[in-house]
């Protein structure tokens, strides 16, 4: 589309969120021009994420275990999750608010409003795939959420109480059972117990976003524009008129905002507030080990997931909190490598490590992500924290009618 052209809505953003939001629009007959700075879809943090379509387990990051974990994260001490501490008053405003979460009431309430979405983005999932067959090594693995701390199981089970009356199946297991389920746990020391949810599926968020984005080229008419670095965005009579750092500009009568962690500077340029904070992980791809796990795998303890992509596995973890650097740091994924060799042995092969990545995470305090109208022609599909690709389908069928609505 040249500079200046229309569309009826602009996304802004090209991770999953992003072309999630774009196929909700053009499959309603919209005129979608996809928007993203960098020179192809899904190369920020949608790029090598765990790969889980992690639908049943959709825990908020704050609850009460936070509290007494706090101490050790601020001093750096705690190998999984890390807070550096600055003076900008929005590390300390986000800061307040995430505590305000850590709370067994809200803990539970953004759990389940966040398993509603992950329910609705399920179902999207599925009618997308019926109608558009997306080669991404999609499968129902199934997962096991690994537990070494015999404190945390009442804690389990009950969240699996809660959680069957929305039709979510999960079984608490001992490790015998577990090892059954998954024989790769055989070399998990010190387990205790495993929830195993059998619906669980994975699939390479990579390769999922380019198969959309063909299709949507392809078959629905939509224009995209790679390498358009949006600084600001300005209200022209009926339509938006967003300006690239290059002087280019394009016109479209509404936008959504689905450009993960940059939508936060974006907010700011646009005067609104930003609910985001940057935690940053970590992950590693490598051809499978001697025992690779055929289930997606949760280690709590070093809060590691293990996923599995055809003859490879998807290794990832580690939450750095307000670390805005999408570069990797060496230690940070030596300590990674670490950390899974410690959990799983052989589930992969450590010596033939293919690739090392690192991205920044859009957290909101609750978990929750933000899917809202702040004015007129503007929506905001955004902060979907670590369950980006789980949340994806859902969020844009959400914003899409928020939209519609609006029209």
């Amino acid at each position: 589309m040249p500079a200046g052209g229309d569309a009826d809505v602009a996304v802004v953003g090209a991770g999953v969120v992003g072309l999630a939001t774009a196929w909700a629009l053009a499959r309603r007959g919209l005129r979608v021009l996809l928007l993203d700075r960098a020179d192809g879809p899904a190369l920020g943090a949608s790029f090598a994420n765990g790969a889980q379509l992690s639908y049943a387990y959709t825990d908020a990051m704050a609850g009460p275990a936070m509290w007494k974990q706090l101490p050790g994260m601020l001093a750096g001490g705690d190998a999984a999750f890390r807070v550096r501490a600055s003076l900008d008053p929005h590390f300390w405003a986000w800061g307040l608010a995430f505590l305000r979460n850590a709370t067994a009431a809200r803990l539970q309430r953004n759990t389940l409003a966040t398993l509603a979405l992950a329910l609705e983005s399920k179902a999207a999932m599925d009618a997308l795939l019926a109608r558009h067959p997306l080669d991404f090594q999609h499968r129902v693995a199934g997962k096991l959420h690994v537990y070494y701390d015999a404190a945390a199981l009442p804690k389990a089970r009950a969240m699996i109480d809660t959680k069957r009356q929305f039709g979510v199946r999960q079984q608490l297991l001992s490790p015998a059972e577990a090892i059954a389920a998954e024989p790769a746990l055989a070399d998990a020391r010190g387990m205790v117990g495993a929830v195993h949810s059998p619906e669980e599926e994975a699939g390479d968020p990579w390769r999922f976003c380019s198969g959309l984005l063909q299709i949507l080229q392809a078959q629905y008419g939509m224009q995209a524009r790679f390498g358009f670095d949006l600084q600001r965005a300005q209200r022209e009579g009926a339509h938006w008129r967003l300006h690239a750092a290059n002087g280019d500009s394009v016109q479209a009568g509404k936008i959504a905002i689905c450009a993960g962690i940059d939508s936060h500077a974006l907010l700011r340029t646009l005067g609104l507030a930003s609910p985001l904070m940057a935690i940053k992980g970590y992950s590693f791809t490598s051809p499978c080990g001697a025992h690779a796990p055929r289930a997606s795998i949760t280690d709590t303890a070093r809060k590691l997931v293990f996923c599995r992509l055809g003859e490879r596995i998807r290794v990832a973890g580690l939450a750095d909190l307000n670390h805005w650097d999408p570069r990797p740091d060496p230690a940070r994924m030596q300590q990674l490598i670490a950390m899974a060799r410690d959990s799983l042995p052989e589930a992969a092969d450590y010596d033939r490590i293919e690739s090392r990545w690192a991205g920044l995470r859009p957290a909101t305090p609750s978990s929750s992500p933000v899917i809202r109208q702040p004015r007129d022609g503007l929506v905001l599909n955004i902060g979907h924290g670590m369950l980006g690709w789980t949340l994806a389908m859902g969020s844009g069928e959400r914003a899409a009618n928020l939209l519609l609505d609006a029209a």
